[in-house]
């Protein structure tokens, strides 16, 4: 599919998307909770659609009903997870990362063998963390040195190990939701750097929600769980809603920053969730915003007096593609920290923004773990490759509606990995925007 966009000036309300951070982790939770749960304000992105595949796939009942998931794990959990079978279960993550990473050690309590795979970029993004790590809680593992597809076969025992946390939290999430879905007692996970610690607390706010157990931690190196015994499963539902989407809303927020007259709905600031901190870089650019509790709005500047600004994304690194739209605009140079944490996206994405931006006109300079954007008044049209990920495609649909002429955004339905209604929402704000099917996505 393309996109092609030519400069606009944007207005209106827009609700933000649903957070797939906060849906495909009510997904799991639903799943060890044991019981029915109510997921309201859903998400539908493929990484949605693929957690919510996995647990039909362990056989919960799942009923999309006035807008909502029912999702009801009471006879799949028992039955799929401690219950020996001959036949090897398998499930499917998509292109999902954090599936892939949170999923595996709860499918891993599992008496049953598991095969674990996925799709597009996933089949290239390493696994080692997973070869290493099962066969400390006594799980057989293979992989395919250390890619998918993942053959496992539990049952996981909780036992104090020690983990490297600093290429993902996701996959302490999923430990931290398998050790809570067992018998864990007394036992630990030492995590050395961990990154991204705003969605470890999204992931315990999440555990908390959904009543399971909670482990407690200290300052963020050592997760403990106590002899705390499990909650025992009752007929009472639990009801979760999917907090808005600051990942996608932040490609919102920049294009109301650059472009035009908007107020983005739908977005908790109080939210644990990490790329909450696009509000710091929008402040320090000079953005013309007002933040309230129930909405963020943009004034009628359209972007002028935009200034570059220093950021540190070394927890929030998906914040590196709209910051970079933003930057592409801002007058001056703009320095974001944590390029180290962009090797294992769906591409490359610091190579995949200097090279995509540099067909619009714009410089990026990649030094050790900082990356330098030189902001212009000259962006241009042009085309451009989403790589097949979504970020480096709404990054680029938001620079084109600053730059001078018509960009074409080549494989631009990459966007549903994450937010499918993306450009239907630019359009609705007025962006002069139109996507055809000549290339299959």
């Amino acid at each position: 599919m393309q996109a092609i966009i030519y400069p606009s000036i944007l207005k209106g309300k827009i609700q933000a998307p649903a957070s797939k951070s906060s849906m495909q982790r009510a997904c799991a939770a639903a799943l060890v909770a044991n019981r029915k749960s109510i997921i309201h304000n859903p998400g539908h992105s493929n990484d949605d659609k693929a957690a919510l595949g996995i647990l039909k796939a362990l056989g919960c009942e799942c009923l999309l009903e006035n807008g909502q998931w029912e999702i009801d794990s009471s006879k799949s959990f028992l039955v799929s997870f401690l219950t020996p079978h001959s036949s090897p279960l398998i499930v499917n993550c998509g292109e999902s990362g954090l599936g892939i990473r949170m999923f595996t050690p709860i499918l891993a309590l599992s008496k049953r063998e598991v095969m674990i795979n996925g799709e597009g970029s996933l089949l290239n993004r390493p696994m080692d963390f997973f070869d290493e790590v099962m066969p400390q809680l006594a799980v057989d593992i293979n992989s395919v040195n250390g890619k998918l597809p993942l053959k496992i076969k539990g049952p996981l025992q909780p036992k104090n190990i020690e983990i490297d946390g600093s290429l993902s939290s996701q996959f302490l999430t999923g430990l931290l939701f398998a050790y809570a879905a067992s018998n864990a007692q007394d036992v630990s996970i030492k995590v050395n750097n961990l990154k991204s610690k705003p969605y470890i607390d999204l992931t315990l706010k999440v555990m908390r929600d959904f009543g399971l157990r909670v482990p407690g931690n200290k300052n963020y190196g050592e997760f403990y769980f106590t002899n705390q015994p499990i909650n025992p499963s009752t007929h009472q539902s639990i009801n979760y809603t999917v907090e808005g989407d600051w990942s996608g809303g932040a490609f919102l927020l920049v294009a109301g920053a650059m472009s035009g007259n908007v107020v983005v709905k739908g977005l908790d600031i109080h939210s644990t969730q990490a790329d909450k901190k696009v509000l710091e870089a929008l402040q320090n650019c000079g953005s013309d915003m007002v933040v309230e509790n129930d909405k963020i709005s943009f004034g009628r500047s359209g972007g002028s007096g935009l200034r570059g600004f220093v950021f540190d994304a070394t927890d929030c690194p998906d914040l590196f593609p709209p910051l970079v739209a933003l930057a592409s605009c801002c007058k001056g140079t703009t320095s974001i920290k944590g390029v180290s944490r962009l090797t294992h996206k769906e591409s490359n994405r610091a190579l995949t923004l200097q090279d995509e931006f540099g067909k619009m006109g714009v410089e990026i300079i990649l030094t050790d773990d900082e990356m330098i954007v030189k902001g212009t008044t000259e962006i241009k049209g042009a085309v451009v490759h989403s790589r097949h990920d979504h970020r480096i495609a709404m990054a680029c649909a938001v620079a084109a509606l600053k730059a001078a002429g018509k960009t074409v955004i080549e494989e631009a339905g990459a966007i549903n990995k994450s937010y499918p209604d993306f450009y239907d929402h630019l359009k609705s704000l007025g962006a002069n925007l139109s996507t055809n099917q000549l290339i299959n996505y």
